[in-house]
């Protein structure tokens, strides 16, 4: 088994943001978690980076229980389970390059990362990353000067320096409008099909999550009420995860691609 999730929960005082869930991944996946805002996504991420532990349950890896990790073994972790987010969270007045370098700061010295010094193999190997992301051309740029997709490639390959064995992608397309929406899912799935990693992305719409990902898990309320392929997710299962209310014609419940696509925008409101 990959990964398995048992019973994980975080609690926010008397507000639980996931209960108990549970699923396991037995190989590498595309797998996408859609559901309305507050339904636990992003916890669910951050759970699993440890960038906040759980109120309950594990997270177990090859075997090993990471919410166990403390100190170097948690930093080592966090390095082997790399975090893409939705605001990009690069350092705007530094080059491109530096900032898909500092996706391996975890492995250098304190004196090295105030002066940005990097092993050449480090800098060609960011460089390639770019290039493999279409984007080497603006190596020697400011980050800010570059667009809003231009950046979360950026952010992919500050990622992918951390040589990780999981990508998560906490909603990566949200703020991009859908030329650059597709160009970002584009690459996040070509990492995942050329590299053979695992890549977990929180998704708000569900005709993206239908077209990239292997595997829709559904959540609702901190719950998972869907867990299935795109094929499988049919009107019934969609107001399940959103809660719509809405009345739909008898046409749109057919389960076909072509009239769940009919009914996307009354759900995508939704989310």
């Amino acid at each position: 088994m990959l990964l398995e999730i048992r019973n994980l929960t975080k609690k926010f005082g008397a507000a639980t943001a996931v209960n108990k869930i549970k699923f396991t991944v037995e190989k590498d996946q595309f797998i996408g978690i859609v559901g309305r805002s507050g339904a636990g996504k992003s916890t669910v991420l951050r759970m699993l980076n440890r960038l906040a532990d759980p109120t309950d349950g594990s997270i177990v890896f090859n075997g090993r229980d990471i919410t166990k990790l403390e100190g170097a073994a948690k930093r080592k972790w966090q390095s082997d389970c790399a975090m893409i987010f939705q605001q990009f969270n690069l350092v705007p007045r530094l080059d491109v390059v530096s900032n898909v370098l500092h996706g391996t700061l975890n492995r250098q010295n304190t004196l090295a990362t105030m002066f940005n010094l990097f092993p050449k193999e480090d800098v060609y190997t960011a460089i390639d990353l770019l290039e493999r992301l279409g984007i080497e051309e603006h190596a020697m740029k400011r980050a800010e000067a570059l667009s809003g997709g231009q950046q979360q490639r950026v952010a992919i390959a500050r990622a992918m320096m951390q040589d990780p064995q999981i990508i998560l992608a906490d909603e990566p397309i949200a703020s991009l409008d859908p030329m650059n929406a597709q160009i970002v899912m584009d690459s996040l799935r070509r990492i995942h099909e050329e590299d053979g990693r695992l890549v977990i992305c929180n998704l708000h719409t569900l005709d993206t999550a239908r077209k990239y990902c292997d595997r829709v898990i559904g959540m609702r309320d901190g719950n998972i009420v869907f867990d299935g392929t795109g094929a499988e997710l049919t009107i019934d299962a969609a107001r399940e995860i959103y809660g719509a209310d809405e009345s739909f014609s008898e046409s749109a419940t057919s389960t076909s691609v072509e009239s769940l696509a009919n009914t996307n925008h009354k759900l995508d409101e939704l989310a």
